[in-house]
């Protein structure tokens, strides 16, 4: 028992020093974590010298071990943030600690919500530290990658339990209200130390949140109170701008409405923000443009993959509008000779992924042109990552893609270790869809180059590929000229 309450210990004095609780609770925290691990007996015992993530996994494999919960990766997570869940004030305190900082400066009040959701284990900073990131020079300036190594893979045991399980309707989905306290199952994951900021935003309800599984800094998310599904609107433009209103420090965009251009969970409406400079925003600038219904917001035309119009003004309503009505002819907008067809039949296939953010009391809206036209050579999308590059990325191209930032998978940190040794050769055991790629590298390898950073360039040099495939209108001298065809009707 005194590992239990040597642990017990640790758990107490992190949280204090984390400001989660104080001294004054300690006695009481320390009879509600007995109470976890149904005991009544307690020797006062040093702290371990742990961190608070070994320090929950050492809690959770003693659970386990008491038989408490299962010994599964979905139930130690369960009991481990319910554990934590003690540490933390009710949503109702919290909204009161993060408006009441939020009156003194936008800043504080989400460096608050951050830190609690960090502390907490709600964002399980040890997991995201797995995640592999470099940066790599492309045609449109630096691009951030990432091999997400953060999401656990699913543990056997919770795959064969969920075959026996009913199915749940409650939450209705990842992204509900209804997951804020949620204990988690095997089907949905742990929420009981999950918080949530009430927002009203032009004149509807949303929750702010951030993401467990962070993909940048500060990485936020903007979800409506009442489960619908996501929309394109002009709503949606004064939505985006309402919040860097109120949030200047963050930027927010939202993923376009349609299937393949569209983001995972399409059947919530919800934005992505938070606090970091993308790729796209360091874009320069091809030509700048004006538009005479909105004589106060300035256009440009980006040097970026995905076509990009970026637009600026002091009016929030302005910005919108002028959002709205490049949305609308883009919608309707069609050049066959660049595959761009805006309807089959009846079936929509243009739309937009939008962009806000605010700089020095201008209102930035990049709008990001998308079509998610399909045939028989592009099954998948004629805008989408071809076939030679789907070995690195073949899911939709999302918005954090959009911006610069891949989200690359999991497979490729064993994967390209395979091809950095078939480009030695020191082995032949690399994936068949790799094998191409692993020739021609294979071949331009300079010995005196670090084969790390070769490979991290050549991932690079994939990812603007995967960009370019995904633009309607490619950054050459004829498909600048037919995006600024599309430019000549607004």
């Amino acid at each position: 028992m005194n590992t239990l309450y040597g642990l017990i210990e640790r758990l107490i004095e992190i949280s204090i020093q984390n400001e989660l609780i104080t001294s004054r609770d300690a006695i009481y925290m320390r009879n509600r974590l007995l109470a976890a691990f149904q005991e009544v007996h307690y020797e006062p015992t040093a702290p371990t010298q742990t961190t608070l993530y070994e320090t929950l996994d050492a809690l959770a494999s003693l659970a386990a071990s008491k038989g408490i919960i299962e010994d599964t990766l979905s139930q130690k997570d369960c009991f481990t943030s319910t554990l934590m869940n003690l540490f933390l004030p009710t949503p109702s305190q919290v909204e009161a600690n993060f408006w009441h900082k939020y009156d003194l400066h936008p800043e504080d009040a989400t460096t608050y919500f951050y830190k609690l959701s960090q502390h907490s284990n709600y964002i399980k900073m040890n997991r995201i530290a797995k995640n592999m990131i470099f940066h790599s020079p492309s045609p449109y300036g630096t691009l951030d990658i990432t091999i997400n190594l953060s999401k656990p893979e699913k543990d056997p045991k919770d795959i064969a339990k969920q075959k026996t399980m009913p199915s749940l309707t409650y939450p209705t989905c990842l992204l509900c209200v209804e997951n804020e306290g949620f204990s988690g199952t095997s089907h949905l994951p742990d929420r009981a130390n999950h918080r949530m900021i009430h927002l009203n935003l032009n004149h509807h309800d949303w929750m702010l949140q951030y993401s467990p599984y962070l993909y940048y800094n500060e990485h936020c998310i903007l979800l409506s109170k009442t489960h619908e599904p996501m929309t394109l609107t002009k709503n949606s433009f004064y939505n985006l701008l309402s919040f860097v209103q109120a949030f200047p420090h963050y930027f927010i965009g939202s993923n376009a409405d349609l299937p393949i251009v569209g983001g995972s969970i399409l059947a919530h409406e919800h934005y992505q923000g938070g606090r970091y400079e993308f790729p796209i925003h360091r874009a320069s600038v091809i030509d700048t443009f004006s538009i005479k219904t909105f004589p106060g917001v300035q256009c440009r035309l980006l040097k970026w993959p995905l076509s990009t119009i970026s637009i600026s003004g002091s009016s929030l309503e302005e910005v919108a509008e002028c959002t709205h009505y490049i949305y609308e002819k883009w919608k309707v907008y069609s050049d066959s000779k660049v595959d761009i067809l805006s309807h089959t039949g009846n079936v929509r296939h243009n739309t937009i992924t939008p962009i806000a953010r605010k700089k020095d009391n201008q209102f930035i809206m990049d709008i990001v042109l998308r079509n998610n036209r399909t045939n028989d050579e592009h099954p998948l999308g004629i805008f989408h990552p071809h076939t030679d590059v789907q070995h690195i990325k073949k899911e939709n191209i999302g918005l954090i893609e959009v911006m610069g930032l891949a989200i690359l998978p999991g497979r490729l940190q064993k994967e390209l270790e395979d091809v950095k040794a078939y480009i030695k050769g020191t082995s032949n055991q690399v994936a068949t869809y790799h094998l191409a790629w692993a020739e021609e590298l294979k071949h331009s390898y300079d010995t005196t180059i670090n084969i790390d950073r070769y490979i991290e360039h050549a991932v690079g040099q994939k990812f603007s590929r995967v960009l370019e495939d995904a633009g309607v209108f490619k950054m050459t001298s004829e498909g600048i000229m037919h995006f600024k065809q599309f430019i000549d009707t607004l």
